[in-house]
């Protein structure tokens, strides 16, 4: 039987999954390494399923012939086999937010998908932003600087307005986003990097329970590549719970979400 590959070529990142020897692999490439994903794949015997926006260049250069798969099937489809496969659970109906470069929104059923909407607020932003505030460009760096930062310093809070009087909101709230930073503060680079999560996180979880409100389910699940190693934003997706009814759910393979989907298909 042929090696089923799944290859989701993204703005930033090519992800690559298949199956062998009874066991899920999966591999991940900055999308600058071409050259290396084409010498890694296997010459025979192998059947390549692509995905995601640079799927057709990618297509063009292979040295054999691959099948396209839909990015928005292959990445609804690979989430509902995780469920599967990692949560032994097969909902019936959640909220699908997918946080690559930019971040989509679906509602998605056993049988069926609808992508609601998308936000340009998702990795590119944190990289892009990222680099302007830290000067660094490296992915796993910019996720510590976050880690060890403190966004109190740099975003104004409830609490920084209502100092004296009774705040109607929880005090915790982010008022602003980077709201301190024009006055003259201590605020450190990790601190700006724990503000620029903290916009993300805010964001895409206003949106998400907005969206899983609206379609009557508490279930979001969350996967993407902007998830990798990054404690620090499923920490802020998680932390609203107490004000918004939703259950968050993260995959440990969710990067890999839509090669997983291309090979299935």
């Amino acid at each position: 039987m042929p090696l089923k590959i799944g290859i989701d070529a993204g703005g930033s990142l090519i992800k690559i999954a298949y199956y062998y020897e009874g066991s899920l692999h999966v591999k991940l490439f900055s999308n600058h390494m071409k050259k290396q994903v084409i010498n890694w794949l296997p010459s025979t015997n192998t059947s390549i399923y692509l995905t995601g926006g640079g799927s057709r260049e990618l297509q063009n250069d292979l040295p054999t012939s691959a099948i396209v798969i839909d990015e928005f099937t292959a990445v609804c489809k690979g989430t509902n086999y995780l469920l599967q496969q990692e949560k032994e659970t097969l909902l019936e109906k959640y909220i699908l937010v997918s946080i690559g470069t930019g971040t989509s929104y679906f509602l998605v059923s056993r049988n069926n998908f609808t992508r609601l909407f998308g936000s340009g607020i998702g990795g590119g932003i944190f990289m892009g932003l990222g680099y302007l505030l830290s000067g660094k460009s490296d992915y796993n760096e910019l996720v510590q600087l976050s880690q060890i930062g403190n966004h109190k310093n740099s975003d104004v809070l409830v609490n920084d307005i209502y100092t004296s009087t009774e705040s109607p909101l929880e005090r915790n709230l982010t008022a602003a986003n980077f709201g301190k930073v024009q006055q003259a503060n201590e605020a450190t680079s990790a601190d700006y990097l724990a503000s620029l999560t903290q916009l993300i996180g805010e964001s895409t979880i206003l949106l998400a329970s907005q969206a899983a409100m609206a379609n009557q389910t508490d279930k979001i699940v969350f996967t993407g590549s902007t998830l990798s190693y990054n404690k620090p934003l499923k920490k802020v997706l998680s932390e609203f719970q107490a004000m918004l009814p939703y259950e968050p759910i993260f995959l440990d393979n969710g990067p890999y979400v839509g090669a997983i989907g291309a090979f299935l298909s």
